[in-house]
C-alpha cells in the first residue's frame, strides 16, 4: 500500500472513533504526525507534486483570509471615524491651497520621492477640480527613510513656503511632475526653486535650520499618531485614507459624510 494511503487511513481513523471538532481533529492529527514524523516525510517524498499543490493552495487561502480580515478591520476603523473624526493640527501659519475655511478639509502626509504620492498628487488635483471653491488642502510631510532625497525635498519646500506659499505650491507641483529627476539631488531642487522665483540667498540660510526640521518632524509624528506608516496618507474631514486611492474613493467618503449630515456642500 502507498505511503499516502497509509496517511489517509490514519486521518480517517481519527474521525471514526469519536465525534470531534475540527480543532480537536487537527490536534489529534498533529499528535500522530509528531509521534510518527516519517509518515509525513514519506508521503511528501512519494507525492511531491500533490504536496506542492496543497501548500500553494493553503498559502493562497491564508493570504485571502488575511486580506479579508485586514479589509474588515479597516472598514470598522473607517466607520468609527465618521462619528469620531481624526483631528490633524492646522497651524496658524498653515499654507492653505484652495479656499481657507472651505467645507472640505483635505490633509495629505506625503513623500516627494514616493511614486505612489505622484498618484496622490493627481488625485488631489481631481478633488479640487470636482469641488471648486469647496476644498482647503494642507500638505504635510512624511519623508520615508529609504527615499534618499525625500527629506531634503521637504526642507526645500518648507524653506520656500516661509518666503511665499504660492511659490511653495508651484515647487510642490514641479517636483511631482518631474519626480524622476530627484535622483539628481539638490541640483534638481535648486533648479526648481529658482524656476518658481525663490530667493536663493534666503533659502540657503534656512533650508537646514532646526526650525524647518522641527516642523517636518512634527508632521511625521502626527502621521504616526494616526497610524500612517506609508505614503501617501490622507485625512478628509477627519476620515483617514491610507494609500493612493482613486478619486472615486474620496468621492464616496464625501458623499457618505454628506448623507450623514456631517458635511454641507
Amino acid at each position: 500500500m502507498k505511503v499516502l494511503k497509509k496517511l489517509m487511513l490514519l486521518l480517517a481513523a481519527v474521525g471514526a472513533v469519536s465525534c470531534v471538532s475540527e480543532g480537536q481533529l487537527k490536534d489529534k492529527v498533529a499528535k500522530i504526525l509528531k509521534e510518527n514524523p516519517k509518515v509525513l516525510a514519506d508521503a511528501i517524498e512519494a507525492n511531491p507534486a500533490e504536496f506542492v499543490e496543497a501548500v500553494q493552495k493553503a498559502a493562497k487561502n491564508a493570504q485571502q483570509a488575511m486580506a479579508a480580515k485586514r479589509e474588515e478591520e479597516e472598514r470598522k476603523k473607517l466607520e468609527e471615524t465618521y462619528d469620531n473624526p481624526l483631528k490633524p493640527v492646522i497651524r496658524d501659519d498653515e499654507s492653505i491651497r484652495g479656499t481657507k475655511g472651505a467645507p472640505i478639509t483635505l490633509v495629505e502626509y506625503s513623500d516627494f520621492e514616493c511614486p505612489f504620492c505622484t498618484r496622490g498628487f493627481k488625485t488631489v488635483q481631481e478633488i479640487m477640480e470636482a469641488y471648486p471653491g469647496k476644498v482647503a488642502f494642507v500638505y504635510k510631510h512624511l519623508p520615508l527613510s529609504f527615499h534618499k532625497q525625500a527629506m531634503i525635498a521637504s526642507q526645500y519646500y518648507e524653506a520656500i513656503r516661509l518666503q511665499d506659499a504660492e511659490k511653495a505650491f508651484k515647487f510642490h507641483d514641479e517636483v511631482f511632475d518631474n519626480q524622476r529627476q530627484l535622483k539628481n539631488g539638490e541640483s534638481f531642487l535648486k533648479s526648481i526653486a529658482k524656476k518658481v522665483g525663490a530667493d536663493m540667498g534666503k533659502l540657503a540660510k534656512v533650508v537646514n535650520s532646526e526650525e524647518i526640521k522641527k516642523r517636518i518632524d512634527e508632521d511625521m509624528q502626527e502621521a504616526a499618531s494616526f497610524g500612517m506608516q506609508g505614503t501617501p496618507g490622507f485625512i478628509i474631514n477627519g476620515v483617514p485614507v491610507k494609500g493612493a486611492y482613486p478619486f472615486s474613493h474620496f468621492k464616496g467618503i464625501i458623499e457618505e459624510l454628506t448623507k450623514r449630515g456631517k458635511l454641507k456642500l
